[in-house]
């Protein structure tokens, strides 16, 4: 179900390394830099993200689930700024594989995903505010870890299925992100 719309697959990870463990990579302090581009590949906004990730665990059925509550600060060149609030669950399939099911207010319904190797790949629908009117897009998200600090995503995003843009992010964390330090969000 995860990669039908995807020319890629996620099992083409198998084997590459580091492996992406998407609770570990996200908990603590990170920071992104990003970019949207328009379906013709003209830059068309830049961003900055303060993150913020804190793993827990939730009884739910009478088993515990790990959760990752990541906090997103954005900040955009032209200073519009937007704070988004995931939820993050894991769980396991039927076949025992990792599965990520993902929640945040502008999100419509729930984030799917999962991961192999060094790569995650997930899908969801969200409503995006542009100046006063909201439009529904899907995201696919494909994010790859380069090493212990920093990863790429690259992630489609569309409307009745076309293609509309990408946004591109490069995460960083750990030692890294300590000496490049938090952005100002308060201002580009």
């Amino acid at each position: 179900f995860l990669q039908a719309c995807s020319q890629q697959k996620l099992s083409s990870f198998d084997k590459t390394q580091p492996k992406f463990a998407l609770f570990e990579f996200f908990e603590g302090y990170s920071l992104a830099y990003g970019i949207f581009e328009d379906r013709f590949g003209n830059l068309k906004r830049r961003f900055k993200v303060n993150i913020s990730g804190k793993r827990s665990h939730e009884v739910m059925g009478g088993k515990s689930v790990e959760q990752l509550t990541l906090l997103e600060d954005f900040v955009y060149e032209d200073g519009e700024k937007q704070t988004r609030v995931w939820t993050i669950k894991k769980d396991f399939s039927e076949n025992g594989s990792e599965i990520f099911k993902g929640e945040a207010e502008d999100v419509v319904g729930t984030a799917e995903g999962s991961a192999s190797g060094s790569a995650f790949y997930w899908q969801y629908n969200i409503d995006l505010k542009i100046s006063d009117n909201k439009f529904r897009v899907k995201f696919s998200d494909w994010i790859y870890q380069m090493d212990n600090y920093i990863a790429i995503n690259k992630a489609t995003v569309s409307k009745f299925g076309v293609e509309i843009g990408t946004v591109t992010l490069v995460f960083v964390r750990g030692a890294p992100a300590s000496i490049i330090g938090q952005f100002d969000v308060s201002t580009w």
